[in-house]
C-alpha cells in the first residue's frame, strides 16, 4: 500500500468513528413521560442510579431489598420517585412487584428495567464451596434476573423500551471460584439471546460490564469473612491438600485486588441512564479503567495465554498429586 491509500484508510476509520460519537450523544425526547424500573436500589450502581435518573425527571420506580433501603432512598429523592419491597429470588414477591408496576404504568408501558440486585458471596475456590452456596449467587444474580425480566416484558413490549443488566466484567473473564463468575456469564448469554428475541419489538437490550467499584459486591470485611468460614469448615484432607499458605495467600490476593476497587461509582450509573435515554445504545457498556485496559484483553487473549497470566497470581497448593 502506498502513502495515499493509508490516509484514506485513516480518514474513512476517523469519519466512522465520528459518526458512531454523534449517533451516542442523541438522546430521547420526553424522558418525563417514561417509566423506568431499578432493582437493588438500597445502596451501590441501583441506588444512585436512581438518585440520577430521579433528577433527570423520569419517573423512577426503585425496588429495595429492605423497608430501611427504601425510606433512606426517599428521603434523598423527590416525591415523583416511588419504591416497591422486592426479592428478586422469590417469585410472588417478584409478581407482586409486576403488579404494582402495571397499576402505575397503565398503557404508557414501562420504557425500562435495570436489572441491578446482585451479590458475591459465597465466593472461595470451588472446592471449598457447596452446592448450596452456588445456588445462593445464582438465585440472585441470574435467576432473578430472568424472573424480573420475564414478568417486565409484556409492560416493555408496550413501551418498545429498554432492558439493561448488569453482568459483570467477570461474565468476560473467569477471575474466580464459585458462582458469582458463573451468573454473569448467564446474564451475558440471557441478554444476547433476549436481544435477539426482541429486536422485532422494537425492544433493546444492553448490558453494563462493570469491573472493580467500591460497593457492597466487592466488601473485603464480608468476602474475608465468607472465606474464612469456608476454610473452617471443609474437611482435613482438603485443607491438608491445599496448605495454610495456600489460603493466607489467597486471603491476601482479594484483599489487595478489592483494596483497588474504584470508587466512582458513577461511571456505572451514567452508563445506565445512556442506556435508557440514548436513541442508539451500546450493546456493552464497559465501566472503569481495570475493565477496558486489563480484563476485556485478557478476555481476547488465546485462553492458554490468559490461564497462564491468572494463574501466575494465584496461589499455589502444598500438595498435587
Amino acid at each position: 500500500m502506498n502513502g495515499a491509500m493509508w490516509i484514506l484508510i485513516l480518514v474513512v476509520l476517523a469519519l466512522i468513528y465520528l459518526f458512531r460519537w454523534n449517533q451516542r450523544r442523541l438522546i430521547l425526547p420526553n424522558l418525563l413521560d417514561k417509566y423506568v424500573l431499578i432493582t437493588g436500589c438500597d445502596s451501590g450502581f441501583g441506588n444512585l442510579a436512581a438518585k440520577q435518573l430521579d433528577k433527570r425527571g423520569i419517573n423512577v420506580l426503585a425496588a429495595c431489598l429492605t423497608e430501611k433501603g427504601a425510606e433512606n432512598l426517599k428521603k434523598e429523592t423527590s416525591s415523583r420517585l416511588k419504591t416497591v419491597i422486592l426479592d428478586v429470588t422469590d417469585s410472588q414477591s417478584v409478581n407482586a412487584a409486576a403488579a404494582w408496576v402495571s397499576s402505575i404504568v397503565g398503557d404508557k408501558g414501562l420504557w425500562g428495567v435495570v436489572n441491578n440486585a446482585g451479590i458475591s458471596v459465597p465466593t472461595a475456590p470451588n472446592e471449598w464451596l457447596t452446592k448450596e452456596d452456588f445456588y445462593k449467587i445464582l438465585n440472585v444474580n441470574l435467576l432473578g434476573v430472568v424472573d424480573v425480566t420475564l414478568k417486565m416484558l409484556p409492560l416493555i413490549r408496550k413501551a418498545r423500551g429498554r432492558v439493561v443488566n448488569v453482568a459483570s466484567i467477570a461474565g468476560r473473564l473467569t477471575i474466580c471460584g464459585g458462582g458469582y463468575c458463573m451468573s454473569k456469564y448467564g446474564v451475558e448469554s440471557f441478554s444476547d439471546s433476549l436481544r435477539r428475541e426482541m429486536k422485532p419489538f422494537g425492544v433493546k437490550v444492553c448490558i453494563i460490564e462493570p469491573g472493580f467499584f467500591a460497593t457492597q459486591v466487592t466488601d473485603a470485611k464480608l468476602m474475608k469473612d465468607c472465606t474464612n468460614k469456608r476454610w473452617a469448615q471443609v474437611p482435613d484432607e482438603i485443607r491438608r491438600s491445599y496448605g495454610q499458605q495456600y489460603f493466607e495467600k489467597y486471603c491476601y490476593n482479594v484483599e489487595l485486588s478489592l483494596s483497588m476497587s474504584n470508587t466512582k461509582l458513577s461511571l456505572v450509573s451514567d452508563a445506565m441512564e445512556h442506556a435508557l435515554t440514548a436513541v442508539h445504545p451500546k450493546t456493552r457498556y464497559s465501566a472503569g479503567w481495570d475493565a477496558k485496559l486489563l480484563y476485556l484483553p485478557l478476555s481476547y487473549l488465546p485462553t492458554v495465554i490468559s490461564d497462564f497470566i491468572i494463574s501466575s497470581m494465584t496461589p499455589k497448593p502444598v500438595r498435587v498429586s
